[in-house]
């Protein structure tokens, strides 16, 4: 998740995987396997504030919240049966905006939790 975000990124800038990790100062080879999924993405948040940088998203944007929280889900944060889910961990971010923005009622978040589920 993290990885298809990011190379989306890069690749919507124009931003070759070699300019890149020079401008991010880490290795190629390692970061092509973080895009494929294969690694999990950085830990700390100045690192994860430097991809934001060379890829032009603003920290506290929607697009900073959705790469921290890809970079969350990928870390392994999330429950291993969640995370094996691929339609579920596709609507995390969502579910993530929505309770964000507004705490929904009980009721309420049930609701959303049985669509993310059905993948509505």
């Amino acid at each position: 998740m993290f990885g298809k975000f990011i190379k989306e990124r890069r690749v919507e800038r124009g931003i070759t995987l070699r300019e890149f990790c020079k401008s991010l100062e880490t290795d190629a080879s390692n970061w092509s396997k973080i895009e494929r999924g294969q690694l999990a993405p950085p830990k700390n948040d100045k690192k994860l504030k430097k991809i934001a940088e060379i890829l032009g998203i603003p920290v506290g944007s929607d697009l900073w919240i959705t790469m921290k929280d890809a970079a969350a889900i990928d870390k392994g944060n999330i429950p291993s049966d969640i995370r094996s889910d691929k339609k579920l961990v596709g609507s995390l971010p969502m579910f993530f905006r929505t309770i964000r923005s507004e705490r929904p009622a009980e009721e309420d978040l049930d609701k959303l939790i049985q669509m993310i589920r059905k993948g509505e």
